[in-house]
């Protein structure tokens, strides 16, 4: 079942790019990770990036990590779920995640 989003809604499906250490070494192999809505697909993703970016993705893969537990003194709750993508761009391609200042 294929359904057709908004392209005006694209853009609030990619919240931010998520920066860590296999982040930043996963930029080399042309792989980019962002953070996105729990409700976006691949194909969603996939959409947005292409659109925001003016770049070629050739695959998207997703997962949503596991909830972490946080206490507040005798409280106890978690951490809100998040998805994350990893994109991958077509060589050739590019995002440029930190501007020069």
């Amino acid at each position: 079942m294929v359904t057709k989003v908004d392209p005006r809604a694209l853009p609030d499906l990619v919240r931010r790019p998520i920066v860590t250490e296999k982040a930043t070494i996963q930029l080399e192999d042309n792989k980019y990770t962002f953070e996105v809505a729990p409700q976006a697909t691949k194909d969603d993703i996939k959409a947005a990036i292409e659109s925001l970016f003016d770049v070629k993705v050739t695959k998207v893969n997703t997962h949503k990590p596991p909830r972490k537990a946080r206490r507040v003194g005798r409280f106890m709750g978690h951490r809100p779920q998040y998805k994350r993508a990893i994109v991958t761009l077509a060589a050739g391609d590019s995002i440029t995640l930190f501007p020069d200042v």
